[in-house]
């Protein structure tokens, strides 16, 4: 394959390369011990957890257990159970299936052995609201900081604070067992305290924290959140005592996918250049930066050098100003097209690893130097459509989405921008 005779196609191939690299049958085998003697118990929750279940079963056989995953994510599992529920607002089947999955934990020995698979996803699908605090309240706040901009960790933050399950609390549940938790990250940094919300993970915020982000973010939380928020909450300190017998261990993360896809365009004859792997921000803010690097780039090359790919990762927000559909990934992809307004030779894909871009069943997006005259062909406004947060709207009606379907894993978000020399 030689770029960039059929752009979109090498942009996609990159995408598909950075999700094969993550995907739980190639990263769970390598990170998993023989199967202890005595009581196996799997747990789980996030988009990736029902492959990595299966992954364990390939090679450990049946195995009791329940591991909760978004609606359509489920896989075939033999002994341990996948229940779907409901992401990025979480539902009454996540909810249930957490009390389950914490009474199935209770009482277990020393000599118990539990192995947490946790993936991105996680926070949404692990619920068990604290205090007096209602599944509709608890879905309201996480809805209201979705549309609020929000990083990743300050929202992470918060919902452990308000759940009986995350910061540590899950694994507490499970002491004196013994736990392996086996993650696949999505958030910047790959810090596993922030990974689905460190359900197996210890945490040094506190309520006052908690209650800041409400603040910054300007939302008003109902009398049960504030209650809970007013005194200590059940999320546990790093030392804790209950957690001494985890071992919690990153398997799969952005890096890795980046690296895999920086090898498909090496092979086809580009430069690389990586711009990180945990960029964070507004989403319409760093496809504006993108735009003006991808340029510099463009007139710094000479005619007859190798096309240039710049690759970057991360977990982008949007702030929800408008009516539209969309997410990070494209209006990233929407704001970097109407940033370069049809630049000759610049082509690039945003597209979330999950198959995923915000609620919608969409991955993302693709767009090249005939998008917005497309679009306008079309009778469609760019600027109008990223206005409203309506650039799933937008590249649907230019069939420019990229559909991935569920991809069973979750390293975050992919883009790449593909540079050709002047000429």
């Amino acid at each position: 394959m030689r770029p960039p005779v059929d752009a979109p196609d090498f942009l996609r191939a990159l995408f598909d390369a950075a999700v094969t690299a993550a995907d739980p049958m190639r990263a769970v085998p390598a990170a998993l011990p023989a199967r202890p003697p005595g009581r196996v118990v799997v747990i789980g929750a996030g988009k990736a957890s029902a492959r990595m279940a299966e992954a364990v079963e390939a090679a450990w056989g049946p195995c009791e257990g329940l591991v909760i995953t978004r609606y359509g994510y489920g896989r075939p599992t033999r002994g341990i159970e996948i229940v779907e529920a409901a992401h990025p607002v979480p539902d009454a089947a996540g909810q249930a299936a957490t009390a389950r999955m914490l009474d199935l934990v209770a009482g277990l020995g020393e000599g118990d052995f539990v192995l947490a698979l946790i993936s991105g996803g996680g926070s949404a699908l692990l619920v068990q609201p604290a205090g007096a605090i209602t599944l509709a309240e608890k879905q309201q706040v996480n809805a209201d900081l979705l549309a609020s901009g929000s990083p990743i960790g300050q929202m992470n933050t918060l919902r452990k604070h308000l759940s009986r399950v995350k910061g540590g609390q899950l694994a507490a549940a499970a002491y004196p067992a013994r736990m392996l938790a086996l993650m696949i990250s999505d958030v910047p940094g790959d810090d596993p305290a922030f990974i689905a919300s460190g359900p197996t993970v210890g945490d040094d915020t506190t309520p006052a924290d908690a209650r800041a982000i409400l603040d910054r973010w300007g939302i008003v939380p109902p009398p049960s959140v504030a209650a809970v928020l007013a005194g200590a909450t059940g999320v546990l300190r790093p030392d804790d005592p209950a957690l001494a017998r985890v071992q919690n261990r990153v398997i799969a993360a952005p890096a890795q996918s980046l690296d895999a896809a920086a090898g498909i365009a090496c092979a086809a004859g580009c430069r690389v250049e990586m711009l990180g792997d945990a960029l964070e921000g507004e989403a319409r803010d760093l496809a504006a930066a993108h735009a003006t690097l991808a340029q510099a780039r463009q007139a710094a090359t000479a005619p007859g050098d190798a096309p240039l790919v710049l690759l970057s990762g991360g977990e982008c927000t949007v702030t929800r100003r408008g009516d539209g559909v969309g997410g990070p990934n494209a209006e990233y992809a929407l704001a970097l097209a109407v940033a370069l307004d049809g630049a000759p030779g610049l082509h690039a894909i945003a597209c979330d690893t999950d198959g995923v871009d915000g609620a919608a069943e969409v991955a993302g997006a693709v767009i090249g130097p005939d998008t917005l005259a497309r679009a306008r062909a079309g009778g469609l406004d760019a600027a109008a459509a990223l206005a409203r947060n309506d650039s799933h709207g937008f590249f649907a009606a230019l069939g420019d989405q990229v559909v991935t379907g569920p991809t069973l894993t979750n390293v975050n978000d992919f883009r790449a921008i593909l540079i050709a020399p002047p000429g």
